[in-house]
């Protein structure tokens, strides 16, 4: 019933468009034993809504995630959405090449899921990963660690193979600080484990489950007035890797991609194709804001949005053919 009237009031703030999406939640509980008389247990909640509204020729989304149903506003969630599938319902066609971009927390989670991949100690050992550790590489302004205590963040103690977890600083002030190791990878190079081991280790190595990437002091609007002209970006998907050791994706936006000038929004865009190294994209002196909108993703990252001085952008996408969601 609560679900219930989550998606009634997100469906109710826009009762003219067409709704689409699910509202989630749900108690998980991990528990960890092995023959060595090791017992350990964790428990955990969640709840998510991610739904769009949707116009003949627009997509507006919206994404919610929570540690409790309770937190979920699927009214504010609905206005959100239709506002944006508003918005985009003329887009236009714009140029292919390089534009300033504000990235939503959802774009920024996808560019965090291939980035996280170079973090792991086998995927270093083995030669694939674009991380030099104490090198410069990133902005300055971007500190990223991995952290299942945040008060915002919702994961577990310990790790698939039992080991307690704990904060791990990853980049700070631009320079990549640390791997992360699961017990193979730990004896490999003789050290200890980080507490990051997955399930299928053996194979995948270890993995930052709950990163957190530090916020600014920005809000998301105050990044986008200080564009001169580039693109606000909702979301980022079909993204594939087409080199792990550059980090160059390619993929699409969608569901709301809008042009700014002199720090407005003059228009939709209609969606684009782009490929892009994502670690040149954070690289120093291209990260030009960093927003205060720290967002919960389904993924367990915890991100803001961001304004990056170039995004490159190789042609439009045709809408005919559009997906839901």
């Amino acid at each position: 019933e609560e679900r219930a009237r989550v998606v009634a009031d997100f469906v109710g703030a826009a009762p003219d468009l067409a709704g689409a999406g699910f509202c989630a939640s749900g108690g998980h509980e991990l528990v960890f034993a092995n023959s060595a008389g090791q017992r350990v247990a964790g428990r955990r909640s969640s709840a998510t809504v991610d739904a769009i509204h949707r116009t003949s020729t627009s997509d507006g989304l919206v994404w919610q995630v929570a540690t409790r149903l309770a937190a979920l506003d699927g009214a504010r969630a609905g206005e959100v959405a239709a506002a944006k599938a508003r918005a985009g319902a003329e887009p236009v066609d714009l140029e292919p090449g390089h534009y300033e971009v504000v990235l939503e927390p959802a774009g920024v989670d996808d560019m965090l899921y291939f980035l996280l991949d170079g973090f792991s100690a086998k995927v270093h050992a083995e030669g694939r990963s674009f991380v030099r550790l104490g090198e410069a590489q990133f902005d300055a302004a971007l500190t990223l660690c991995d952290d299942f205590t945040h008060p915002a963040g919702n994961g577990y103690a310990f790790d698939a193979e039992g080991t307690p977890r704990r904060a791990l600083d990853l980049v700070v002030g631009g320079v990549p600080a640390a791997l992360v190791h699961d017990r193979r990878t730990a004896l490999q190079v003789g050290t200890e484990s980080t507490g990051h081991g997955m399930v299928g280790g053996e194979s995948l190595g270890p993995m930052a489950l709950d990163p957190v990437l530090a916020p600014g002091h920005r809000s998301p609007d105050e990044l986008v007035a200080s564009m001169s002209r580039g693109l606000l970006v909702t979301d980022l998907w079909y993204t594939r890797t087409l080199d792990p050791k550059t980090t160059v994706v390619t993929g699409l936006t969608r569901n709301g991609t809008f042009l700014v000038e002199d720090g407005e929004v003059r228009a939709a865009v209609r969606n684009l194709r782009f490929t892009q190294s994502y670690a040149e994209a954070l690289g120093p002196g291209r990260v030009l804001g960093v927003g205060s909108d720290l967002r919960l993703r389904p993924s367990g990252a915890l991100v803001p949005s961001l304004h990056l001085a170039s995004w490159n952008f190789t042609g439009s996408v045709a809408t005919e053919a559009r997906p839901p969601g």
